[in-house]
């Protein structure tokens, strides 16, 4: 089976809101503006922001999906991290430094980098 995962979505409660968080975390605006799905391409990954309350969607927010998102150094994870609410803190595990945090809409999202040897 050759199979891949091109894009998933994260559950908004504001889509404006979202969007601004996004586009400051990712540091480019978004790809696809629209009230109920709006998208992001990072790196060729179409990350998704839905407004499920816009079409009556039970959503429960939290831990029950973890995206990863994977920088360059330990130096940018720290300055992504800068000001979020951190819920999982920086500790290195194996060769990753590794981190969680949540977003403006109480998603839990993962930031990576690769730690020295």
């Amino acid at each position: 089976m050759n199979c891949r995962i091109r894009s998933m979505y994260l559950c908004v409660l504001d889509m404006e809101r979202a969007i601004a968080f996004y586009e400051a975390f990712f540091e480019q605006p978004v790809t696809v503006r629209d009230d109920i799905y709006s998208v992001f391409d990072v790196g060729g990954f179409r990350l998704g922001l839905f407004a499920f309350r816009k079409k009556k969607e039970p959503h429960t927010f939290g831990t029950n999906c973890l995206p990863s998102v994977d920088v360059e150094s330990p130096e940018i994870l720290r300055r992504k991290l800068d000001g979020l609410q951190i819920v999982f803190p920086v500790t290195r595990i194996g060769m990753h430094w590794v981190a969680e945090f949540a977003d403006s809409e109480g998603n839990h999202i993962e930031i990576t980098a690769p730690a020295a040897e």
